[in-house]
């Protein structure tokens, strides 16, 4: 029994080592804070665009302007993110979203009906996030005293990202029935107050920057050009593109599989997606148990396939007790593929080149849902919701099977790139 003890003790120190670092802590709590009405204005915003049109190709278009400006914008926030104080910057993104989220409010209170002017505010929040997630990635090894913590704070941001998506959701379902959607875009602006205040509260050592003078298009070629050069960067970029574009629509379309498919209502759309945040959780826990980033490569290609075969169930079931479980095999699969491919970049990318890969990776991984919300919306249309989500989750076990294949060329670089 005591050895029992010590191992679960050494379990549980080895998992939140990142927590040492004071800064590290105090954005865990404040951006967790922030993550949770985040979640809970997504699903509001969903369910509210789907109660007043009754159109899945207009959930669809919701999410394509909420995610289009980060296919165009997020090469700059990159050369942002190597060249100036990415604290003074994320203070700035995160108080322009507040901004949006108290908008959004007012939007639909006073014009409740009027989708037009939610959907604006959605792609007003694309613009900001396409800023905020590369300088936010970049920022979590300027947060560390200790740089061999870097992969178990990845792995952590990530568990907080899906606890929200545990929490938000299921919140969001039961303020929308008993409340309406007002109110959790209102708790969201609430929420930024969290993360704004650690930012304010952090102690950061100024970090030296390089090439600091050269033009934006210079930066951002010479961004791609090493992203590009990089075998298992690329690789991961690829996978991470590929598997966004066809696996977010899940998120556009539950709204139709909720009210359509399983007859269910608001509180269910927030069982489900908090299905999806506590498998998340249980595929983050094994990632953030990790004492290095060696074999993730591995991890990533047989996580997309299981969120492959979570979509293809998903798609087929009638069952809301059966949706569930398939809804958590998602979330395993989904969240264990993209914690390991942000971990791997940010392990292997160059300190001054950090900002740059990361924008790509965000380029790869909310640039390219856009045009999968407006495709998954547009066949969602014409041949079913079950039948697109079929599709994307077959196209996903296809990607998993290609990167799998690959994977010798990280045995190649495994010096070179200190794994």
């Amino acid at each position: 029994m005591q050895y029992l003890i010590y191992r679960l003790k050494c379990f549980f120190a080895n998992i939140f080592r990142a927590f040492k670092n004071r800064n590290y802590r105090l954005f865990f709590f404040g951006h967790g804070v922030s993550l949770i009405g985040t979640w809970m204005q997504q699903v509001a915003l969903s369910w509210y665009v789907y109660r007043i049109t009754g159109s899945s190709f207009l959930l669809g278009f919701t999410g394509f302007m909420g995610y289009l400006p980060s296919f165009f914008l997020t090469p700059v926030s990159g050369v942002l993110a190597d060249r100036f104080d990415r604290r003074k910057l994320l203070l700035l993104t995160q108080t322009c979203a507040m901004i949006q989220a108290f908008s959004l409010t007012y939007a639909v209170y006073k014009y409740n009906g009027e989708v037009w002017r939610a959907i604006l505010l959605a792609f007003t929040l694309g613009v900001i996030n396409s800023y905020d997630a590369p300088i936010r990635q970049a920022f979590v090894a300027d947060m560390l005293d200790n740089k061999e913590d870097l992969s178990n704070a990845i792995a952590l941001n990530s568990a907080i990202f899906n606890s929200a998506r545990l929490i938000g959701p299921a919140v969001a379902g039961l303020t929308v029935n008993w409340f309406g959607e007002t109110p959790c875009f209102l708790l969201n602006a609430l929420s930024y107050v969290a993360v704004i205040t650690s930012l304010l509260l952090m102690k950061i050592k100024p970090r030296e920057i390089i090439n600091k003078n050269s033009g934006v298009i210079a930066n951002i070629k010479e961004g791609f050009k090493y992203a590009r050069e990089f075998t298992p960067v690329w690789m991961i970029i690829k996978l991470v593109g590929t598997v966004s574009f066809m696996a977010i629509s899940y998120n556009i379309l539950m709204p139709v599989f909720v009210r359509d498919i399983l007859k269910g209502s608001a509180d269910m759309l927030g069982y489900l997606m908090g299905a999806v945040g506590l498998g998340a959780l249980a595929g983050i826990s094994y990632i953030a148990s990790r004492k290095s980033a060696a074999g993730l490569e591995r991890v990533a290609a047989r996580n997309a396939g299981v969120l492959g075969i979570g979509l293809i169930l998903f798609s087929v079931s009638r069952s809301f007790t059966l949706s569930l479980l398939f809804m958590f095999i998602t979330g395993i699969g989904m969240v264990s593929c993209m914690a390991s491919c942000n971990t791997l970049l940010q392990t292997l990318s160059d300190d001054d080149k950090r900002g740059r890969v990361m924008s790509i990776y965000t380029m790869a991984l909310i640039g390219m849902a856009p045009f999968g919300s407006l495709t998954a919306g547009f066949l969602s249309n014409h041949i079913g919701a079950p039948a697109t989500l079929f599709i994307c989750g077959f196209c996903c076990l296809a990607a998993a099977r290609k990167f799998n294949s690959g994977l010798a060329v990280f045995k190649e670089h495994a010096v070179l790139i200190k794994i």
